[in-house]
């Protein structure tokens, strides 16, 4: 058995591993070890996430996805939850996270066949119970943020994001040298409609 750390944040701008300590607290309590780490910084909401299916691709049967919350593994809506369930009971992949104490024990490797059975079924009810709140909680959230929005707009105080200035110069910059639009979404991470509205402002480009 191996136990496979997950570490996930929303944002670029969040610390994916701001959990890892806690992670590394509970296999060092248990005697036990953190085979491999993965973190990546992508949304819950969503199935696009390279290093939770590296994880996945990496596992043995018997293996422990270990992670702080279980939001940190889903915020997925019910269709694309089954689906990331499927991939998890297909490789015969232990769930176990911090905030869900009845999962704990499927770390531990020293249980005859019923024991495991009825853990997995108990964890696999709770584990769905979380699941579902942590996608209510992010789909409350952007119902929040957009009433916001709306009340903002309406009141004439909304400005939209922040302009990255620096980077948007270092764009610029490239356009004027001439590189490829292709070029420059992958280095910079900018979409194209943004990449659009500089290039106006600057030197004809490659597109």
């Amino acid at each position: 058995m191996h136990i496979r750390a997950y570490l996930r944040a929303s944002t670029k701008d969040q610390d994916a591993s701001r959990a890892k300590d806690d992670l590394l607290r509970f296999v060092e309590e248990r005697g036990l070890k953190i085979a491999a780490t993965y973190l990546e910084n992508e949304s819950g909401a969503s199935l696009k996430r390279p290093e939770l299916f590296r994880l996945l691709g990496d596992c043995h049967p018997g293996d422990v996805l270990l992670v702080e919350q279980v939001d940190r593994l889903s915020r997925l809506n019910a269709e694309d939850w089954d689906r990331l369930k499927t991939e998890i009971r297909t490789r015969r992949v232990r769930v176990v996270a911090l905030d869900l104490p009845t999962s704990w024990m499927l770390a531990d490797s020293n249980k005859d066949d019923i024991q495991s059975r009825m853990l997995d079924a108990v964890n696999g009810m709770m584990l769905d119970m979380l699941a579902a709140i942590a996608r209510k909680d992010y789909e409350d959230r952007r119902r929040r943020q957009a009433q916001g929005i709306a009340k903002a707009k309406v009141d004439g105080l909304y400005r939209g994001r922040p302009e990255d200035t620096e980077r948007n110069a270092a764009i610029r910059k490239m356009l004027d040298s001439g590189m490829s639009w292709n070029n420059i979404v992958a280095a910079t991470g900018c979409s194209r409609s943004t990449l659009s509205r500089l290039a106006k402002k600057s030197s004809p480009s490659v597109a």
